[in-house]
């Protein structure tokens, strides 16, 4: 599995947008020139994540976007999937059609499913809020006084 590039800058997107977001609305060419992504990419980024109610837009002039939900209900699962779809190495147990050939299962049950679980257990451990507080202190550390 590889994150594309729509859900790296997807999740830098989201990120910048509930650090920038604290009561007011964010717009799409400030995300963009933040980030250096361009604002057609971060167009197609953010209809897929309007989709799946993680963001709300505004139309107009005074546009632009805020969080869908809460930071701390929202994982690095939600956003990437909404990005990516089913983040598996290969498909899941309950969407594949078993095999009759018996070292398959083997594989699929002993390698390929935990290695899914694995992946799962991460991104659904890491909350948007979790990303953002990290993000602040790593910020927040970096500048230092020197007399």
């Amino acid at each position: 599995m590889k994150i594309s590039t729509k859900g790296r800058y997807g999740l830098k997107a989201m990120i910048d947008l509930a650090v920038n977001s604290v009561n007011d609305i964010v717009t799409l060419k400030s995300i963009s020139q933040r980030e250096n992504i361009s604002e057609g990419y971060l167009e197609q980024i953010f209809s897929a994540l309007r989709k799946k109610g993680l963001v709300k837009g505004r139309k107009g002039s005074q546009g632009g976007y805020v969080l869908g939900k809460s930071m701390k209900e929202m994982t690095v699962l939600d956003i990437l999937n909404a990005l990516e779809g089913d983040l598996s190495v290969v498909e899941r147990d309950e969407d594949a059609v078993l095999s009759e050939d018996k070292l398959d299962n083997f594989i699929r049950n002993s390698v390929w499913s935990k290695i899914n679980e694995a992946i799962e257990e991460v991104v659904v451990s890491i909350t948007l809020e979790d990303l953002v507080i990290n993000y602040s202190n790593t910020i927040n550390s970096s500048y230092m006084y020197y007399i």
